[in-house]
């Protein structure tokens, strides 16, 4: 397993961090590799009850790595590959986002500094973001001729707009923590020195949730962004009448019914 993303976890909360401080982070085959496997794996451990995506270095994820593309381009381009080998290639990779999207889990992206290109779009994909307020966010894609990947055009689009996620990216408009947060782009941020607080704080509230049915209201927000009512509420109903076969649910009936704190396992 490539050492260019650790792996941790304790008292519920798991945590994979891209380690290439040197590079801000900037991914690599091998880190696409270790996410495509990592993020299902977590996903169906039932002792994890969510996931923190962060960067070390004080970054987030700097993106791609701009300065192989310039290796390429001077060389004249991946000659061995033909268009449709590299388009298949980066769909490939890309899965990471629908995975991010689609887990079971809850993903917070913790945002210590530079998240740009495929890192914001990366980071765009978890559930909630938190970030230090001078943190800098940005697409960058037009900075260096490109169009963006990794989803970050669809998630930007629902958050802020059409026309704010259009000028984000045709300007490459770059915002600190504070802004995104203004912007309603992360959920928080923090000063550098109370960060990593702010981090477990947010993970440990979130682990401690009904963990099946935080699940279930994820599928159902994903399901928002794009169904009809009628089949939002079909889903509804039947995530519904799921959650409350669930330990969780039963005993935090009973603890409402004894004026008592209710205690989710997950189960």
């Amino acid at each position: 397993m490539s050492q260019d993303i650790l792996e941790s976890f304790e008292d519920g909360v798991a945590t994979l961090t891209f380690n290439r401080p040197e590079a801000r982070n900037a991914m690599t085959p091998g880190m696409f590799e270790h996410l495509l496997e990592a993020l299902p794996r977590l996903g169906s451990d039932p002792k994890v009850r969510v996931i923190v995506l962060t960067g070390a270095g004080g970054a987030f994820c700097a993106g791609g790595d701009v300065k192989g593309f310039a290796a390429r381009a001077n060389s004249g381009g991946a000659g061995a590959y033909d268009f449709n080998q590299k388009v298949e290639e980066l769909r490939g990779r890309m899965e990471v986002t629908r995975l991010i999207h689609e887990s079971p889990k809850p993903i917070i992206a913790a945002i210590p500094g530079p998240a740009a290109g495929a890192g914001f779009s990366l980071a765009l994909a978890c559930d909630m973001r938190i970030a230090v307020d001078t943190a800098k966010i940005t697409s960058a894609f037009g900075n260096v001729g490109l169009t963006g990947d990794f989803g970050g055009s669809y998630f930007l689009t629902k958050l802020v707009g059409t026309a704010k996620a259009r000028e984000m990216y045709f300007m490459s408009t770059v915002l600190t923590g504070k802004e995104a947060a203004e912007e309603g782009i992360v959920n928080k941020a923090v000063p550098a020195e109370g960060f990593e607080a702010a981090v477990k704080e947010m993970a440990k509230a979130v682990a401690s949730r009904p963990t099946i049915a935080l699940g279930f209201m994820k599928k159902n927000l994903n399901k928002a962004l794009h169904e009809d009512l009628n089949e939002l509420l079909d889903w509804e109903a039947i995530h519904m009448i799921t959650a409350f076969e669930t330990e969780d649910h039963k005993g935090a009936a009973k603890a409402f019914v004894n004026k008592e704190k209710p205690v989710f396992k997950g189960r």
